[in-house]
């Protein structure tokens, strides 16, 4: 039998492109999750390959939804050819249990590493040249001004929570860190 797994980093990306090219493979069964890769715990990963039998095969779109690092993968494809389940990579092909099999797996799996690990290096390198900035913040950028949340407190005094969030759209949640905020200053 044919098991797919896709996997994305976060809740905000989308899983349809890798299921569709599961199931043009011909996957029977897919396990997906929303759920980071540098995470060893990855619940419907674990699922999957309690799932496997000898002859099933084991079918991800790209070998970084697969494993976190190298040594992870040649571990779990080890396993798996250890059990008789076979491993496909549909942009790389069937892996096969061969001294050159396992070479070329190897090899790739060092460059998908290496991959990571470069965007990693300049995602740092990009927020140590923005912290030199005298604007720059940390995080996302607030969605109300100063001006907008003040407003809103203000009207906090004749309204209830529920009315002023429906008159500025500002949550209650919001509102309630801003007055503690205002408290604490």
């Amino acid at each position: 039998m044919k098991y797919g797994y896709a996997r994305v980093s976060t809740v905000g990306q989308d899983l349809q492109a890798q299921m569709n090219a599961l199931k043009a493979e011909g996957c029977e069964e897919i396990y997906s999750e929303k759920f980071t890769g540098t995470k060893a715990d990855r619940p419907q990963f674990q699922a999957l390959l309690q799932a496997l039998d000898a002859g099933d095969t084991l079918v991800v779109t790209k070998l970084d939804r697969f494993a976190r690092s190298t040594s992870e993968a040649l571990t779990i494809v080890k396993e798996l050819f250890d059990r008789g389940v076979k491993v496909h990579v549909l942009n790389m092909g069937l892996i096969e249990n061969t001294p050159t099999g396992r070479l070329i797996f190897t090899i790739m799996s060092g460059f998908a590493e290496f991959e990571r690990d470069l965007i990693v290096e300049r995602t740092q390198e990009g927020k140590a040249i923005a912290r030199q900035r005298d604007d720059f913040r940390e995080g996302r950028p607030n969605k109300y001004s100063r001006a907008q949340i003040q407003h809103a407190l203000g009207l906090l005094a004749g309204h209830s929570y529920k009315q002023v969030e429906e008159m500025t759209g500002i949550s209650k949640s919001t509102l309630i860190r801003a007055k503690r905020k205002q408290s604490a200053e």
